[in-house]
C-alpha cells in the first residue's frame, strides 16, 4: 500500500448559521485550498463528502456532484458521498486514503458539512431521530441523549464516577472552545455553570451535552510522492481502525460503560500506526455527551479502565497533562454538525502536527488521534504522525 498524508485543511465557522447548505461547502472548501496555495480545484482527482441528512435539511441529494461543481472539482478518479451517522466524515477519510494506497488517486479532498438547523429547530429533533431504529427504539424515547445516560447511570454505578466529574469535561471543553474562532460556543464555562445548566437526561446536563450545529470542514489528502512536492510538512495518516458491535441498543454488550469495538478499532489503529496510547500527545475523540469522552479515554488506552472520571479531574486530559484531549473544544464546545464533526477532527491534528493551532497548540505534538464514534456499538479511529515512520 503507498503512503498518504493530509496537506490541507480548512473549517467554517460552526454554530446557527444562517449560511445555505452550499455556502457552508463554499466557506470550507475556500479555508482548505487557501491552507494550499499550491492546490487549485483542477489538481483535485477525487471528492468524497460525508453528509447526514441533507435530504430532511436542506432539501438536496446528489451531494458530492452539487460540492464539486461549487468548489470547481472535476472529479476524474472518485467522487462519493459517506452517509454513517456521526462518523462520515473520519469513514470519508478511510474511503480517500484506501483510494490512494491503492494507487486509484494521488489527491483527494473529503469535505463534511451538515445544515442542521434548518428548516425548524423542532423538526432538528425530530431529524436525529433518525439516527437510531426509527421502528423499534426512537418511538420510545430512545434516542441519543438517553442512550448515553445509560452509559453514565452504568459508569457512576460501577465505578464512582461522580456528576462533578462529568461536569469537568464539559468545562473543559468549553474553556478549549474559548481558544477556536470557528467554535460554536466561545465564552468557557465554570464548573458552576455546568453543574447548573438544565437537566436533559439524567445525569446529563446541557452543558455536557453537543449543540446541533450548523458547519463543513475539508481536508486534502496526497499520496506520498505527491504530498513531497506540495509542503515540507505533510501529516501522515499513521493508522486506522474501524469496529461494530451492533446498531440497535438491545443488540450491544449489556454493560453500556464498556464500549468493545471502540477497544477493537483502537488496537487496530495502534497496530497499524506502530505507536502506542502513551505516545499519543493529542487526541480529538468524539464527545456527544460527557460519559462519552470519560469512556473514550478509557478504550482508547489513555488511562484504566473505570479511571477515567479522576484521569480528567486532576488535568490529566489538558494541558500539561499525559494527552490533551479535544483542544480545539470537541463536539460539546464546537457543536456537532454530523458529517462534518470527522473532518473537523483530522483538521485540527493537522494544524496541531504542523504547529499551526495558536492559542490552542500543544507544545510539541508528534502523534495525534481522532475518534469517532456512530451510537455507542460503532467507532472509528484514525491515527496521525508528524514524522511518516
Amino acid at each position: 500500500m503507498r503512503r498518504a498524508a493530509l496537506v490541507g485543511a480548512g473549517v467554517s465557522k460552526f454554530g446557527v448559521r444562517k449560511a445555505s447548505y452550499r455556502d457552508l461547502i463554499w466557506e470550507a472548501g475556500k479555508a482548505c485550498f487557501d491552507s494550499m496555495p499550491g492546490v487549485k480545484p483542477r489538481d483535485v482527482e477525487g471528492l468524497v463528502v460525508g453528509s447526514v441528512m441533507p435530504e430532511r435539511t436542506a432539501f438536496q441529494s446528489h451531494i458530492s456532484s452539487l460540492a464539486a461543481e461549487a468548489l470547481g472539482i472535476r472529479p476524474s478518479a472518485l467522487s462519493a458521498r459517506t452517509e454513517h451517522m456521526c462518523a462520515s466524515g473520519t469513514v470519508g477519510i478511510r474511503y480517500a486514503y484506501a483510494f490512494i494506497a491503492a494507487g486509484l488517486a494521488d489527491l483527494v479532498m473529503v469535505l463534511g458539512v451538515e445544515k442542521l438547523t434548518a428548516p425548524t429547530g423542532e423538526e432538528a429533533i425530530l431529524n436525529m431521530g433518525t439516527g437510531v431504529d426509527r421502528e423499534w427504539e426512537a418511538p420510545f424515547g430512545l434516542t441519543a441523549p438517553p442512550c448515553f445516560a445509560l452509559a453514565a447511570q452504568r459508569h457512576m454505578a460501577e465505578y464512582g464516577t461522580t456528576e462533578e466529574q462529568l461536569a469537568m469535561v464539559g468545562v473543559k471543553n468549553h474553556n478549549h472552545a474559548a481558544k477556536n474562532p470557528n467554535a460554536h460556543f466561545n465564552k468557557g464555562a465554570t464548573l458552576d455553570q455546568v453543574l447548573c445548566s438544565r437537566m436533559i437526561a439524567t445525569p446529563l446536563r446541557l452543558f455536557m451535552c453537543s449543540p446541533i450545529t450548523d458547519g463543513a470542514a475539508a481536508v486534502l489528502i496526497a499520496s506520498e510522492e505527491r504530498a513531497r512536492t506540495l509542503t515540507d510538512k505533510p501529516v501522515w495518516i499513521r493508522g486506522t481502525g474501524q469496529a461494530l458491535d451492533g446498531f440497535q441498543l438491545t443488540s450491544l454488550h449489556a454493560d453500556y460503560a464498556r464500549w468493545p469495538a471502540l477497544d477493537r478499532a483502537a488496537r487496530a489503529a495502534y497496530t497499524m500506526a506502530g505507536v502506542g496510547p502513551r505516545e499519543v500527545d493529542v487526541a480529538e475523540v468524539h464527545d456527544c455527551f460527557a460519559i462519552a469522552e470519560l469512556i473514550a479515554c478509557e478504550e482508547l488506552g489513555f488511562c484504566g479502565k473505570g479511571e477515567a472520571g479522576p484521569f480528567v479531574a486532576a488535568g490529566r486530559s489538558d494541558y500539561g497533562g499525559e494527552v490533551v484531549v479535544n483542544p480545539r473544544g470537541g463536539l460539546i464546545g464546537c457543536g456537532h454538525p454530523l458529517g462534518a464533526t470527522g473532518v473537523a477532527q483530522a483538521a485540527e491534528i493537522f494544524v496541531q502536527l504542523r504547529d499551526e493551532a495558536g492559542a490552542r497548540q500543544v507544545p510539541a505534538a508528534a502523534i495525534g488521534l481522532t475518534h469517532n464514534n456512530s451510537g455507542m456499538g460503532e467507532h472509528v479511529v484514525m491515527i496521525y504522525g508528524r514524522d511518516r515512520a
